[in-house]
């Protein structure tokens, strides 16, 4: 009796799961082999005296993708060799981009969750800066820039520099320009503004919750973005994280937090399989509006996520089409199409690079 036949033969008319059924178990099983690898590479201190380590949550967490992986009868899970102590990488098994479903998006968004939530945070010190460099498309000519912010709010400096008020006959843009001014906390303080320091918004952000219903309530009521009549709860979340993610530096508990509330919007969608702006490996969070939203927006919006350590890579934003008018007879007006990446209705940002220095002009 050939059992295994039979079995499959009682359920010939059930089709084999999709890529999108099966992507948390693929998940679940990378995170298991990557567990696996860092347990075996780095031993514990119990397992150097011979203390035999529990493996319990591996052994779960293997079950649960093993029952992905036995409806196909074959490996659904290509695991390539990277750089000792990373991730290893899964491949879809249909390669190339990929627009997942609306649970497998919320999958991958839990997965990235709970990835981040993991990771630890040191604050800077007070007279140290945050290093960001941007790269941005003007009519598809990249344009770089570097921007340093000291962590307590009283210094900033740019390259390519920009002139301030009074003689700018020996401005040179190619040169640092270092700007110090007045204690910008103690000014909040006393004042109210919203324009906080990194520092005061970073400790703001830690205190709360990694919920995202109580988190977004939470920024809604403190981070004055500005409330638009007509939009809906969804639209103005997704706003509130698109503008949250271009902070430089993101608490953990606070970057859960925003991974889950994407995952909360209806029409958001993860794209696996793509690249960033400039070229690198990347997952994305899309959103598309079919039909002009309250701040004025239609088309397609998409925020580009590191696919290993989840981090911040950029954003770009795609306008719908302009619908030509027609003629007296009937036929569109004639209008000339642009260039690829020269349409002046993309709008695109990428995070070359980021991190912690102890003086502006420093690179991490």
């Amino acid at each position: 009796m050939n059992e295994p036949a039979d079995a499959r033969a009682l359920r010939a008319d059930v089709p084999l799961p999709d890529s999108d059924h099966l992507a948390p178990q693929r998940a679940l099983l990378t995170e298991a082999f990557r567990q696996e690898a860092v347990a075996r590479s780095r031993p514990t201190t119990a397992a150097v005296r011979g203390i035999p380590l529990p493996r319990r949550r591996f052994v779960l967490l293997t079950a649960a993708a093993a029952t992905g992986l036995v409806v196909t009868g074959g490996a659904v899970v290509s695991l390539t060799h990277d750089t000792p102590g990373t991730a290893p990488t899964t491949s879809p098994a249909s390669g190339g981009r990929q627009l997942l479903s609306a649970q497998a998006s919320a999958d991958t968004l839990e997965l990235a969750a709970a990835t981040v939530e993991k990771t630890g945070a040191t604050e800077p010190g007070p007279k140290q800066w945050v290093y960001e460099k941007t790269t941005s498309f003007d009519q598809g000519t990249p344009r770089s820039a570097e921007q340093w912010t000291r962590w307590d709010g009283t210094g900033s400096a740019s390259l390519p520099g920009f002139p301030r008020a009074g003689d700018t006959s020996t401005f040179d843009p190619d040169k640092l320009q270092v700007w110090y001014g007045p204690n910008q906390e103690e000014k909040w303080k006393k004042e109210g503004y919203d324009d906080r320091s990194q520092r005061q918004f970073y400790r703001f952000l830690a205190t709360l919750p990694s919920d995202p219903d109580r988190m977004m309530a939470a920024i809604r009521k403190e981070h004055a973005l500005g409330d638009i009549k007509g939009e809906t709860a969804a639209q103005r979340d997704w706003r509130e994280v698109d503008v949250l993610y271009r902070s430089v530096l993101i608490p953990p508990n606070a970057q859960a937090g925003l991974f889950r509330a994407l995952a909360k919007i209806p029409s958001a969608r993860v794209e696996k399989g793509i690249k960033d702006p400039i070229g690198r490996a990347a997952i994305g969070v899309t959103v598309t509006y079919a039909e002009r939203t309250a701040s004025g927006w239609q088309g397609k919006q998409e925020l580009f996520f590191d696919p290993k350590t989840y981090a911040y890579l950029g954003e770009t934003r795609h306008a719908a089409p302009v619908k030509i008018p027609k003629g007296a007879d009937g036929r569109p007006y004639a209008v000339a199409s642009p260039a690829p990446g020269t349409d002046p209705d993309e709008m695109t940002t990428a995070r070359a690079a980021w991190g912690v220095v102890n003086k502006p002009g420093e690179r991490p």
